[in-house]
């Protein structure tokens, strides 16, 4: 699927602010500054944009504790994203979500979730509506190698299969279920998997934003034409720890510090755009320090911004229909 100029620079902005966004939360929760847990996404930029590029309004996607990367990637507004994890009253969830449980219905992000496993089955029941009211909508889970090993994903592959969803299962195995190398935990592949359900199946370099976004167009295109759901496994890395304060002690030395050198996904699309002669290098570096302005913005808005007022504790705990 060949990819525009506009489209490139777009699908660059969203990943470069992806990092920036995740570096910057890194500083900040080291400094003190926010409250509660942090799981960062680091690394991982190429499956979320890649993927999401090709989904529009009518989709909807679940995320993973590691959910800011998806909500970028789905549209979500980065001021009230950074204003939720500061537990500010204006963030995207008034300020009491945090973190793990970003959501925008507007943008089809129906939530980061501290449940492994627990985005399979929602999007279930997304892609059920979608189908059942004809609007074209597709449905995607993005999952770690953890969460695949879960019962809820198993059976959401089957169910999804049964039923014929316009369902797509990411699984972004960046090589850790928290401190548990994926090498001795999850065992044969995942294509295989996919193929006992009669899942067509993709296994992507997770670092290649081009792969990616081939194999995820020919899947939402799949899901949206009535071919049933699809799982891509995508292997990449993650360049923090499980969570902020994970001293990675499970890690070898020097592996994060080859990761940023050899497998970084923004560069990688740097040097193929421009070597390709599509970009120039001073367009990426102008997105660079653009990106770097509006996360600047977004932490001197949320440090600025009051946090929920006590009024508002007990609303947003049901729902009414």
């Amino acid at each position: 699927m060949q990819l525009n100029r506009e489209e490139l620079l777009q699908s660059y902005r969203t990943m470069c602010t992806i990092r920036e966004f995740e570096e910057r939360v890194h500083s900040e929760f080291s400094e003190g500054g926010i409250p509660g847990f942090v799981h960062l996404y680091a690394g991982e930029e190429a499956s979320a944009v890649g993927v999401c590029s090709h989904l529009d309004d009518r989709d909807n996607i679940a995320s993973t504790h590691r959910g800011h990367g998806h909500c970028i990637a789905k549209g979500c507004d980065v001021n009230g994203m950074m204003a939720e994890i500061f537990g500010r009253g204006d963030g995207l969830c008034g300020g009491k979500g945090g973190s793990m449980h970003i959501a925008d219905l507007s943008k089809g992000m129906m939530g980061a979730n501290g449940i492994v496993g627990g985005g399979p089955p929602l999007i279930c029941g997304a892609a059920l509506t979608a189908k059942t009211l004809k609007t074209g909508g597709v449905a995607v889970a993005f999952v770690g190698d953890g969460a695949s090993n879960q019962g809820t994903t198993l059976e959401s592959y089957n169910l999804a299969k049964v039923w014929n969803l316009p369902a797509i299962f990411v699984v972004e195995d960046n090589g850790y279920a928290e401190s548990t190398a994926s090498v001795w935990a999850v065992a044969g592949d995942q294509s295989k998997r996919a193929a006992a359900f009669g899942m067509p199946s993709y296994e992507l370099d997770g670092n290649d934003f081009f792969a990616i976004h081939q194999a995820a167009g020919e899947a939402v295109e799949r899901a949206r034409g009535g071919g049933g759901p699809s799982l891509i496994h995508v292997k990449l890395t993650r360049y923090f720890g499980h969570f902020e304060g994970d001293a990675m002690t499970y890690r070898q030395a020097g592996e994060i510090e080859v990761a940023r050198r050899e497998r970084d996904p923004l560069r990688f699309f740097r040097q193929r755009v421009t070597e390709a002669g599509v970009l120039e290098a001073h367009q990426l570096d102008e997105i660079d320090s653009e990106v770097k302005r509006l996360i600047d913005q977004s932490v001197v808005l949320s440090k600025a911004a009051p946090p929920p007022t006590p009024e508002r504790l007990l609303t947003d705990v049901y729902v009414s229909y």
